[in-house]
């Protein structure tokens, strides 16, 4: 992921903005505009105008030249302040973080004010963009009054150290997430698998009150700037209502169900033959602490039981050829950033190695979580990691730098423009590379692999593939669904773990391993719920990343199966990427994505394409078994 810049209220301009900022449109239709319009509704509680603008054409233009030096100024200044407090968690830093994430809303809420005074003057196309992005980038808005924004970085920046410095007792010892992630992936004992589940979710019930105060202050920042809520703001920047983009990915989503359903059964029947009706029942839900994921969503850690027992085997681990061939954290990474340099990219500044986190470091807390850094707007990119050797941290590499090549590609745009084309664009990008990067054909490339395999192993492939990216895409879904109804009021603080709960039903086909605590706050174990990180960027990220490989590979001249494609060492489609990425944020994201696709639209079809041998082997699987469950 994409560190988003301010923990409390992450501003959609900052280009440490994870991927896009949620919130804002990217090709300003009359939808965009009625929603931005309604702002004006609520002048009685805004300041007035900045005297030093005129309300004119030219007066728009000064105001907004002077909102990006300012915007530029502080951002740094809170990034360098955020990189402290994420790498040495202490009362002190989480102290200057919160007084910086203050200022920067507090600034935020001005200049959203501000740009609403020139709703109605006419403004060339890059001043009106430029407006409109003031005014809907802020992710968690404080509401004018005093103490208001103060308050809101207090409790998000506690919220987001809470989850950091996380630790449970197990077996006698405190554990961090970092060990139970381990755990967790490779216990095949159902009574520790759910001690494990279990006791991360200890850390997160102190939460839940925060958690709900913060909800009342940035859904009134929201109704300041014009929306029914702070759900209501995240979904308007996509270039469309708030209501018909949820339709949009209801419609994505039904794309890839029925497959997603289809990988269910067959892992459901799976996990029943190896612990029986006790443990995971024939029919119904899955029991979610024996996917191999503290969250349940990517399964590929359970590949060894669910592998097939006919139709081929694979013949190599990622994890074991990372460790005979003597890889470290920085190798990895290196051999990250190797795929970018391959497709002509320039290499990453020698200011990255020396500043980056890459490993855990001893003696201090620090947020693990990964994340791509940009810290001056211009070249001090960084990757936070508390990097391991195998083969899920070498796909996380890849997908990291990703980040920071999308950074310093548009780095040359104004201030406002610095940020991917739309929050799903920044993940896919990273992610696009990775399909890459996990192929045979890559590994081959890279000396990891001698010889690449036959096609007698493409359903393995597929099928751990599909565990981790068609696993995902239900909880891609889950957790904003979970939270629109959290900030409209429809779910309650009372009803937020029940809510969640039958989210993970509704959408995942999951169950906890038992009841849940009267006190429990489930979403306070996902990272992204107490770090405010919009989620549903992580859903078109997986719908966006097979768009682009397709129409990298056929612009490659791959003939082959779409799965087997590696666009490495590519240098024509390279310099397509690369100047799709240099838009930054300067056209509507439908510009972006036929820059480099040719395609206008979200599409799933990729997807489709990519999977058919598998859905079709894992129909024959699940013949005559009773798939399904009941929400």
């Amino acid at each position: 992921m994409k560190r988003t810049l301010m923990t409390a209220a992450a501003a959609c301009a900052l280009t440490l903005g994870l991927a896009g900022c949620a919130g804002m449109s990217n090709g300003w239709t009359d939808a965009d505009e009625a929603a931005l319009d309604a702002m004006e509704e609520s002048a009685a509680n805004a300041p007035a105008a900045d005297a030093r603008f005129d309300s004119t054409a030219a007066g728009a233009t000064a105001f907004v030249a002077d909102a990006e030096t300012r915007l530029a100024a502080l951002s740094e200044e809170a990034a360098r302040i955020q990189w402290t407090r994420a790498t040495n968690i202490t009362h002190d830093t989480m102290w200057l973080e919160s007084r910086i994430n203050a200022e920067y809303t507090e600034l935020q809420v001005e200049l959203a004010n501000g740009a609403a005074a020139f709703n109605d003057v006419e403004v060339p196309e890059d001043v009106r963009r430029k407006l409109n992005l003031l005014r809907l980038g802020i992710v968690l808005p404080a509401p004018n009054k005093p103490g208001a924004a103060a308050e809101l970085a207090d409790i998000t920046t506690r919220l987001d150290s809470t989850y950091a410095t996380g630790k449970f007792e197990f077996k006698g010892e405190q554990i961090t997430l970092d060990e139970a992630t381990i755990l967790m992936a490779e216990s095949r004992d159902p009574a520790e698998l759910e001690a494990l589940y279990e006791g991360w979710r200890t850390i997160s019930p102190v939460m839940a009150d925060d958690y709900a105060r913060m909800v009342e202050i940035a859904n009134e920042g929201s109704r300041e700037l014009g929306f029914a809520d702070t759900g209501a703001m995240w979904r308007a920047g996509y270039d469309m209502e708030p209501d018909a983009f949820a339709a949009e990915t209801d419609r994505l989503w039904a794309q890839v169900k029925p497959f997603y359903e289809n990988l269910h059964c067959y892992v459901r029947n799976r996990l029943n033959a190896k612990y029986g009706d006790e443990v995971q029942p024939e029919t119904g839900p899955i029991r979610a602490d024996l996917l191999g994921n503290m969250w349940s969503q990517q399964w590929g850690n359970i590949y060894d039981v669910v592998a097939p027992t006919t139709g081929g085997e694979s013949s190599y681990d990622l994890t074991q050829l990372l460790v005979s061939k003597g890889f470290d954290a920085e190798k990895m990474v290196r051999t990250g950033e190797n795929f970018y340099v391959s497709m002509g990219l320039a290499p990453l500044p020698q200011t990255f190695w020396e500043r980056s986190m890459i490993t855990r470091p001893e003696g201090r807390e620090v947020v693990c979580h990964a994340s791509a850094w940009d810290l001056d707007n211009e070249e001090d990119i960084r990757i936070k990691m508390c990097t391991q050797v195998n083969g899920d941290d070498f796909y996380t590499v890849h997908h990291e730098l990703g980040h920071n090549y999308y950074q310093r590609a548009y780095k040359d745009q104004p201030f406002l423009f610095k940020n991917g084309a739309n929050d799903g664009f920044h993940e896919a990008i990273g992610d696009f590379v990775g399909l890459s990067a996990l192929t045979p054909t890559y590994l081959n490339q890279i000396g990891l692999l001698d010889t690449v395999p036959g096609e007698e192993e493409d359903i393995p492939f597929l099928l751990k593939m599909a565990l981790d990216k068609i696993a995902f895409l239900p909880f891609g879904l889950m957790v904003d669904r979970w939270r629109w109804d959290v900030f409209d009021g429809e779910t309650s603080p009372a009803e937020y773990n029940d809510a969640w709960t039958a989210n993970m039903l509704r959408y995942q086909g999951l169950v906890p391993p038992g009841p849940r605590p009267e006190n429990a706050f489930d979403p306070g174990a996902k990272y992204h719920i107490p770090g405010n990180t919009p989620y549903t960027r992580y859903f078109l990220a997986h719908i966006y990343q097979f768009q682009f490989h397709q129409a990298a590979c056929e612009q490659a001249g791959w003939t082959g199966p779409l799965h087997r494609c590696s666009i490495y060492g590519d240098k024509e489609v390279g310099e397509r990427f690369n100047a799709m990425m240099e838009m930054g944020q300067s056209r509507p994201w439908p510009e972006a994505m036929q820059a480099f696709t040719g395609q206008r639209e979200n599409d799933a079809s990729a997807i489709a394409a990519y999977f058919a041998p598998l859905d079709a082997w894992l129909t024959e699987q699940n013949r005559g078994e009773d798939c399904g469950w009941e929400a």
